[in-house]
C-alpha cells in the first residue's frame, strides 16, 4: 500500500512539474496574454480538468517553481542546527538551495523577469513575497527570540537575494549567482548576529 502512495504522489509531482513548465514555456513564447489554460494542458497532454486539480488558473502554474523554491527554502532554514545564528541559517540554506536548484541562464531568467511584470502576476507575485516573509521570520524566530530583529532580518534577507539576482542579470551571469548572492548577504550587518 505504501508502494502504490509513493507512486501516486510521484506522478502527481510529475504531473504538476510538466503542467507548470507547459505554462512557462508558453508563456515566455506567447506572452502571458496570449495562453490559455486549454492550451497548457494540451501541451502537458492531459485534460482542463486535471489543471484545474493543480492550479487554479495559469498565473499559478506560471508561478510554481518560485513557489516551490520558496517552500523549500523555508524548510532548508528550519533543518538547520537548533544553534546557528539566525542569519548564519539563511545563508547556509541560501546555498544548498542554490546546489539543489540549479541556477538557470541567464536569457532564460532575463524573459522570465520580463514575463514577471505582467500585472495579474505582479499582484500573486507581492502577496507570494509578503507569505515568505511571514513563513520565513517564524522560522526564524526560533533563533532570533526579538520578533521584531527576525521580521527585519527575513526582509533584509530577501532584499538581499533580489539585489544579488538584478546584478547578476545585468552582469551577463559573469560571476556565478549563488557566489554573489552569498558575498551580498556577507556584507549585510544583522543586529542580533
Amino acid at each position: 500500500m505504501e508502494t502504490l502512495t509513493t507512486l501516486r504522489a510521484h506522478k502527481k509531482a510529475v504531473t504538476r512539474r510538466s503542467l507548470a513548465g507547459a505554462a512557462l514555456r508558453l508563456a515566455m513564447e506567447h506572452g502571458l496574454d496570449g495562453v490559455t489554460v486549454e492550451d497548457i494542458a494540451d501541451e502537458a497532454g492531459v485534460s482542463r480538468r486535471t489543471f484545474s486539480n493543480y492550479f487554479a488558473g495559469k498565473e499559478d502554474a506560471v508561478l510554481d517553481a518560485d513557489r516551490s523554491r520558496i517552500q523549500e527554502l523555508v524548510a532548508l532554514v528550519s533543518t538547520r542546527p537548533a544553534g546557528e545564528e539566525a542569519w548564519t541559517a539563511l545563508r547556509a540554506a541560501t546555498a544548498e538551495l542554490y546546489r539543489t536548484w540549479p541556477v538557470p541562464d541567464v536569457e532564460w531568467m532575463a524573459q522570465l523577469r520580463l514575463l514577471r511584470r505582467h500585472p495579474s502576476l505582479l499582484a500573486r507575485q507581492a502577496g507570494d513575497q509578503v507569505a515568505l516573509e511571514r513563513d520565513l521570520t517564524a522560522v526564524l524566530v526560533v533563533r532570533e527570540p526579538d520578533e521584531e530583529v527576525a521580521r527585519l532580518m527575513a526582509a533584509t534577507f530577501l532584499a538581499t537575494v533580489r539585489t544579488g539576482i538584478a546584478l547578476w542579470l545585468e552582469g551577463a551571469g559573469e560571476q556565478q549567482l549563488p557566489v554573489l548572492v552569498d558575498r551580498l548577504l556577507g556584507r549585510v550587518r544583522v543586529q542580533g548576529t
